[in-house]
């Protein structure tokens, strides 16, 4: 395009929204059309949409390796879609993480789903997970207008969640690889 009209290109849409213009850079371009990612747009997104106080407080949660709650969790899902959703996160990954990423089938749908599961609680419940039995499972799926094991689903993986911010207290990273093992394929 360049050639033919003999002017530079500023921007690339990304999306059919009218914020999907990002500024064009040919390098970053190349790699993601190779399957290498675009970490550098990444981290860019993350630092316009992230809230550095709530980064910080939540950093500070991981590192004790205590108090991370399904409010924490709702944050975290909401600051994914404030930076455009799975698939805009999954699209800037190196192809190796994105295919992971992917065979998660964490999709938008899901995402809204977990969201109005975690509304559907109360306040205690959200930081008191444990409070929730059966006919507090019913009321919530009620309320969340999806059924009894999409919450047992979304308890499960919360309590699985919090066992890794366990082991990654205090930094250690190896012991953590090491729980995930069956998360992911290919490690040992």
């Amino acid at each position: 395009m360049r050639q033919v009209t003999g002017k530079p290109i500023k921007f690339a849409g990304v999306s059919e929204m009218p914020d999907g213009l990002e500024q064009f850079h040919p390098e970053r371009m190349a790699s993601r059309i190779l399957g290498m990612g675009d970490v550098l747009s990444l981290v860019e997104e993350a630092r316009k949409t992230v809230d550095a106080g709530e980064a910080k407080k939540f950093a500070e949660k991981v590192k004790k390796g205590e108090g991370f709650d399904l409010e924490d969790f709702k944050q975290q899902i909401g600051q994914m879609r404030k930076m455009g959703g799975m698939s805009a996160l999954v699209d800037k990954l190196p192809a190796q993480f994105a295919q992971t990423a992917q065979s998660s089938q964490m999709d938008e749908k899901q995402l809204r789903r977990v969201e109005g599961i975690i509304n559907s609680m109360t306040p205690a419940e959200r930081v008191r997970p444990e409070l929730i039995k059966a006919s507090r499972k019913r009321r919530i799926a009620a309320g969340a207008g999806v059924p009894v094991q999409e919450v047992n689903r979304l308890l499960n993986q919360f309590e699985q969640m919090q066992k890794m911010m366990k082991m990654m207290k205090g930094g250690n990273l190896a012991r953590m690889m090491r729980g995930m093992k069956g998360f992911m394929p290919g490690m040992r």
